[in-house]
């Protein structure tokens, strides 16, 4: 749900052609972030051997940032940098900021990331903490956060939440000594739709108000593309005393929130998917700062703090290494980590924020509404319901969705619509058996590349 709500743009007669797409383009705020990244090759994307960027001119039309954001050209600066530091000075990178390094030193990296992810996210740079992968966060933060008794154990979740939350989930349930059946409660949609109401979400909330613990639900829906009504529903949850979190996999650098406003209790995502850290890439968490204090009112010695799953890595710096074996953790999300981090996993991460950093959600968030919806015009320009052989089961709604479309198409259709694509290099993602997901990534796609697709989607559909 949008932090401001969106008014869904309209398009003219002539929306259909190249000269409109371009007249978009160039009136593009930011269309010169699209320099900023390596966009694969129509050539490279076709071989099977590896190839260097660049070795044909001529660029794929990419538009599987929902899965895997393309590399920027930061990338390679900033991994050089650490490379550098590393073997010019060793293990001083730990302590030394080097001049002409876009680097801070390996102690204060995780931080550097963690301040530019927290603008993505809404939230202070203290509530954010770059760390992990995301079910390994979620895992370190159910443990913390889901808190079962005898007469309060379930956790509401969404019927189709990706598999990493529903194993995390399920085996919190089993540790506990809970049956899974019995405490995991699945929110779907009403029959024959696909969007699951703000209503349904609360009505369910209401329903298990005195046998539930936790609420568990994506940001964004990965396989409709549905943005749920996030201030909405954790505010429901709290009325009725529920710790809510939020897998913002699909949400991250791509749409607006706010965490800290929304009092969300716990978040995580990955960074590889519009966030374009690279595929497996360092994850982040956040935690609300009432659940990260840490009170010293009994003594130095005697910090009273949330529990959680603790790490050398969680230690406040003052005192970390003082190997005492006493815990002292980091006031906020620091205080969740567990080991020292990969540099280089936090160095990609950086290079990645470096291009965020010079932009900000709520532009990459506009550009998003007008792209996406001009994709959705195109796709249902001159067909009706009766004749189209595919159904847009995202949301038509600006502020319940992302980038994403996902379009259903009768079966047949998916294995020649996906070879077409292919052949014209194309780059989305299927989800079996018939849903293509496409998704127009602010920063790099332009207004044009969606035209093209829409021309080879239909024609692939009337093939």
């Amino acid at each position: 749900m949008a932090s401001s709500l969106q008014t869904k743009p309209t398009f003219p007669e002539n929306a259909a052609t190249k000269e409109y797409a371009a007249s978009l383009d160039a009136a593009d705020p930011l269309r010169a972030f699209r320099d900023k990244f390596i966009i694969p090759s129509k050539a490279n994307i076709a071989s099977k051997k590896l190839a260097k960027p660049g070795l044909s001119p001529e660029p794929c039309i990419y538009f599987c940032g929902n899965s895997l954001g393309i590399q920027p050209k930061a990338t390679v600066k900033y991994i050089e940098a650490q490379l550098d530091t590393w073997s010019s000075i060793g293990v001083a990178g730990h302590f030394t900021d080097l001049e002409d390094s876009p680097l801070r030193q390996w102690q204060l990296l995780s931080e550097q990331a963690a301040a530019s992810m927290s603008k993505l996210v809404g939230a202070a740079p203290e509530e954010v903490a770059a760390m992990g992968t995301l079910t390994a966060n979620l895992h370190i933060l159910l443990a913390s956060f889901y808190k079962p008794t005898a007469t309060r154990h379930k956790i509401l979740m969404d019927w189709k939440a990706f598999p990493s939350d529903h194993y995390a989930i399920e085996s919190h349930i089993a540790w506990h000594g809970f049956d899974p059946k019995q405490s995991m409660v699945l929110i779907g949609p009403d029959e024959g739709d696909y969007e699951i109401s703000t209503q349904k979400i609360l009505s369910y909330i209401d329903q298990h108000a005195e046998d539930a613990a936790l609420i568990l639900l994506p940001g964004i829906q990965y396989y409709t593309g549905q943005w749920f009504d996030m201030p909405k529903i954790t505010e429901h949850a709290h009325s009725r005393n529920l710790v809510v979190g939020w897998d913002l996999a699909h949400a991250y650098a791509n749409v607006d929130v706010k965490l800290h406003d929304w009092n969300v209790d716990f978040a995580a995502w990955c960074t590889y998917k519009y966030g374009n850290a690279g595929p497996g890439a360092i994850g982040g968490i956040f935690v609300h700062e009432r659940h990260g204090v840490v009170d010293y009112s009994e003594g130095e010695d005697a910090p009273k703090f949330r529990h959680r799953l603790t790490g050398w890595y969680a230690g406040d710096r003052s005192v970390r290494f003082k190997m005492d074996n006493k815990f002292k953790p980091i006031p906020g999300a620091g205080g969740f980590q567990l080991s020292n981090p990969s540099a280089i996993d936090l160095t990609a991460l950086c290079a990645a924020l470096s291009v965020f950093d010079e932009t900000s959600i709520a532009e990459i968030r506009k550009k998003s509404v007008l792209i996406t919806a001009y994709l959705e015009h195109l796709l249902l320009k001159d067909t009706s319901d009766e004749t189209r052989p595919f159904q847009i089961i995202t949301p038509s709604n600006p502020n319940f969705r992302g980038a994403q479309l996902s379009l259903l198409l009768k079966p047949g259709y998916l294995g020649k619509v996906s070879q077409r694509l292919q052949d014209a290099a194309i780059v989305c993602d299927k989800r079996e058996p018939d849903v293509v997901r496409v998704a127009p990534a602010p920063l790099y796609n332009t207004f044009t590349e969606v035209l093209n697709f829409v021309e080879e989607f239909k024609a692939a559909l009337a093939s």
